[in-house]
């Protein structure tokens, strides 16, 4: 059954990344007490299994040299006291390698399933924590009900493993009482050590069942409602009207700039009113012309205006103007199939250019002929919009 929100609203929709970060720094990300304790558990068992006989002998060195007092230090506060420090010193060397094994495991272990995450909030005193009413809702609630079958899960199976052990190793513990002290302590010692061993590995059992679970009870907590989906994206892409005033502004930056690469234009094809664009061809760096501005109606209007003001020729060509328009996006060379026609127009524009100069005057290329293609734009070309194209 899908969760519900405070509204009654169902959370049906996968946690977002950003749903997720918020949670990490509320400390809400997977963890399984069973994992840690486990891995605490084996790793004290493998540690101690490899160090326990020389940790052993040397426990029986600082208990021999704590008992070795001369007759005159007995008497001797400070001596006893140095004796005391000087036995507290070993022993916490002793055992420092230990201790740092451990506390290393207990801090990978949760880092291995839920990354590091330290959160205060998590560690800020909230009153419902303390709310009776709520602790009982804890205890009845679902998790509270994974807790108990694990508890009587891992009763069964320490239990069960137990009891094995103590069956299989009987014969041994019967023999030990006819051995001599230090053999009977080494022999204890090896059978304690195996079945921790064996005791703590049975729990990776547990583990494996707990992990799933509590990856799988993370996520669903995670969810989310459709509507605080839709929230969020609102939140993260901006308010609509926030978004058309930003695309505006873009839009009159974009053309302010194109306005600004007019006067450096070679040519502007018009239609005449109704399109205008304008191209720029340098042979020696340039493949092929590119268009540097375009527009209809109002913006083709201000294109020819600032070419008129800058003496930059505008040559009527409706069909290629139109074309060029649809086919071509400001910056871009002109396709490959309107090469012939923009060649034309291009020749004609620099040998007027050199006429006046007192070379001869040129003829015009005549009429332009672009295919059909070319008059595709973002949708099927209307007549009434073939009509402009051949004014």
């Amino acid at each position: 059954m899908a969760q519900e929100n405070e509204d009654g609203q169902e959370k049906t929709e996968q946690a977002t990344p950003k749903r997720l970060e918020e949670g990490r720094k509320k400390g809400q990300v997977p963890r399984s007490r069973e994992l840690t304790t486990t891995a605490m558990l084996l790793v004290g068992a493998l540690s101690l299994s490899l160090m326990g006989g020389e940790m052993i002998e040397r426990v029986g060195q600082l208990m021999h040299n704590g008992l070795a007092l001369e007759r005159a230090k007995v008497f001797d506060r400070w001596a006893v006291i140095d004796q005391l420090g000087t036995a507290i010193g070993d022993a916490a060397l002793l055992m420092a390698p230990f201790l740092l094994i451990m506390v290393v495991t207990a801090f990978a272990a949760p880092v291995a399933l839920g990354g590091w995450a330290f959160s205060t909030e998590a560690l800020a005193f909230k009153p419902g924590k303390i709310n009776p009413l709520a602790g009982l809702r804890r205890m009845f609630s679902q998790r509270g009900l994974v807790e108990v079958v694990k508890a009587l899960a891992k009763f069964a199976l320490i239990g069960s493993i137990g009891a094995g052990l103590l069956w299989y190793y009987m014969p041994e513990l019967l023999v030990l009482g006819r051995q001599s002290l230090p053999a009977g302590l080494a022999h204890s010692g090896g059978i304690l050590s195996q079945s921790f061993i064996l005791l703590s590995a049975s729990l990776l059992l547990i583990v494996a069942i707990d992990v799933p679970f509590q990856l799988w009870d993370h996520a669903k907590n995670m969810k989310m409602t459709r509507q605080e989906v839709r929230d969020e994206q609102k939140n993260s892409e901006g308010k609509p009207e926030i978004k058309s005033r930003i695309r505006q502004l873009q839009r009159e930056v974009a053309q302010r700039r194109m306005m600004e690469e007019i006067p450096h234009a070679d040519v502007v094809i018009t239609n005449p009113s109704h399109y205008a664009v304008a191209l720029r061809y340098n042979a020696e760096k340039m493949a092929a012309p590119v268009v540097i501005a375009k527009g209809v109606e109002l913006v083709a209007g201000q294109i020819r205006t600032v070419a008129a003001a800058h003496k930059v020729p505008l040559y009527e060509a409706p069909p290629l103007a139109r074309a060029l328009y649809y086919s071509t996006d400001i910056n871009q060379q002109v396709p490959a199939g309107l090469y012939l026609a923009v060649a034309q127009i291009l020749a004609y524009i620099f040998q007027l250019k050199a006429s006046a100069h007192g070379g001869p005057l040129p003829v015009g290329p005549g009429k332009v002929e672009v295919s059909d293609e070319f008059f595709q734009g973002p949708g099927t070309a209307t007549g009434h919009e073939r009509g402009h194209a051949d004014e």
